[in-house]
C-alpha cells in the first residue's frame, strides 16, 4: 500500500519585536486605560499595585515635609513620569523626592527629569528589576542622591546613599523600631510609621505574575 506523504507545514518567520519612538509611546499613553513604561524602543505594561504597596507608598508621602531648612521639596506619588535620557527610558517611580522646582521634559508638566530621592515598593515580580537595571538607569540621573527601597512582606528597608566621593553606600533597617535616617534630606522616619496598617499575612500575593510586567 502506497504511503500518502504528509503535506510540508511552512514555517514562519519569527514575530519582530515592535520599537516604538519616545513620541510614539507618549501618544499611546495618552489614552491608554493602564500605564506601561518604556525602554529604549519597547513599551512595557505594568501590572496593578496591591493594598500593602500603596499603603507603603501613601504612608510615607504623608510623612515626608514640604519644608527642611528653608529647602522646599516636592513630592510625586506614581502617576508622574520620569525620564531617563541616557538609557532613553520613560519610567513610573512609586515616589520621587525634588529638591525645589522640578524639570520636567520641554513643556510637557507629567514628565519630570530631576529627582533627588527615589523610593520603590519592592514585589516578587520585579524586585529584581528594581535593584538591578531599574537602579542601573536611576545611577545616571545627576541630581539623584538617594534609593530607598522598601519590602512589604516584613519589615526590611534597603537604603542606598550616594557619598560625597561619589560611591553609593548600603545600610539595612530590618526592625519595627528601627529609624530610617535620610542622607539627602535632613529628615528622620520611624518603620513603623512606614508600614503602619500593613498586613504581613499576606506573602505572595503576585507571585504568579509575570515577571515581564512592572508593578506600579
Amino acid at each position: 500500500m502506497q504511503t500518502q506523504e504528509k503535506p510540508a507545514i511552512a514555517k514562519q518567520p519569527p514575530t519582530e519585536k515592535r520599537h516604538y519612538t519616545p513620541e510614539e509611546y507618549l501618544a499611546l499613553e495618552e489614552s491608554a486605560i493602564d500605564k506601561s513604561e518604556y525602554h529604549d524602543g519597547e513599551i512595557i505594561p505594568m501590572t496593578g499595585g496591591t493594598a500593602n504597596h500603596n499603603k507603603i507608598a501613601l504612608n510615607f508621602c504623608r510623612k515626608f515635609p514640604f519644608s527642611v531648612n528653608g529647602q522646599d521639596y516636592e513630592t510625586f506619588i506614581n502617576d508622574l513620569r520620569l525620564w531617563i535620557p541616557l538609557t532613553r527610558r520613560y519610567v513610573y517611580p512609586d515616589i520621587m523626592v525634588i529638591q525645589g522646582e522640578p524639570v520636567y521634559q520641554a513643556s510637557n508638566k507629567t514628565i519630570v527629569t530631576n529627582p533627588l530621592l527615589i523610593v520603590e515598593v519592592l514585589s516578587n515580580s520585579t524586585k529584581d528589576y528594581d535593584r538591578g537595571g531599574k537602579f542601573l538607569a536611576y545611577r545616571s540621573i545627576p541630581e539623584f542622591q538617594e534609593y530607598i527601597l522598601v519590602d512589604k512582606y516584613s519589615y526590611h528597608i534597603e537604603q542606598f546613599a550616594k557619598n560625597s566621593n561619589g560611591k553609593w553606600e548600603l545600610t539595612e533597617y530590618d526592625s519595627e523600631e528601627s529609624l530610617l535616617l535620610l542622607e539627602s534630606v535632613e529628615f528622620q522616619m520611624p518603620l513603623r510609621e512606614i508600614y503602619e496598617r500593613i498586613n504581613f499575612e499576606v506573602k505572595a500575593e503576585e507571585v504568579s505574575q509575570p515577571t515581564s510586567n512592572i508593578e506600579e
